[in-house]
């Protein structure tokens, strides 16, 4: 197993963009959590003004809800939340500057071309931890939305949050590659 990739956002976002599915990274940098009632919101949004909303124009989205702050953390508990359910906004926000989401699970065929079309990544961090996966926030800032509770923006800074390259920026979906290994038997 090789060394995982570092990353610094907003640097290496080139960097990212040219690592193939399959590769462990380890971001450090500014990402904003949003979920559904935000990815709505936000929409909604670029709709209205033309451009994404509150500078999200290069950044990465993680689908998470921060908990408050607990343990001398800025967040008690911060995990991936399930992707798909940010399918249906996903192509939107990435043709209108996106670079990067995170979350758990398989994207849709859409969301898969879109990062082919964009240039962009769907990376993947593990579920069910997300106590641990806290340890690695530094700090975490209501943006927009605060009304939302753990459902608002927020810019939370990371020190090497580890997560994995699950769509890369040529199309490969480690998601739909293991689907296709089982269906064939084929799990060597």
């Amino acid at each position: 197993m090789s060394e995982p990739v570092r990353i610094q956002l907003p640097d290496d976002v080139t960097l990212l963009r040219t690592l193939p599915a399959g590769t462990q990274v380890l971001i450090s940098g500014p990402v904003f959590t949003a979920r559904d009632a935000t990815h709505e919101r936000i929409v909604v949004g670029l709709e209205r003004e033309g451009a994404l909303p509150h500078g999200l124009e290069g950044q990465v989205l993680f689908y998470a809800g921060p908990t408050p702050p607990s343990a001398g953390r800025p967040a008690g508990a911060v995990g991936p939340t399930t992707a798909k359910r940010m399918d249906a906004w996903t192509p939107r926000l990435l043709s209108a500057g996106i670079v990067a989401t995170i979350g758990k699970g398989s994207r849709s065929e859409a969301v898969r071309r879109a990062c082919v079309e964009n240039g962009a990544v769907y990376l993947a961090a593990v579920g069910g931890a997300a106590a641990l996966l806290a340890t690695k926030v530094v700090s975490a800032v209501p943006v927009a939305y605060a009304e939302l509770g753990t459902e608002a923006l927020v810019r939370m800074e990371l020190d090497e949050f580890p997560a994995w390259v699950a769509i890369d920026a040529e199309g490969r979906d480690l998601y739909a590659e293991a689907r296709a290994e089982y269906a064939t038997g084929d799990m060597s």
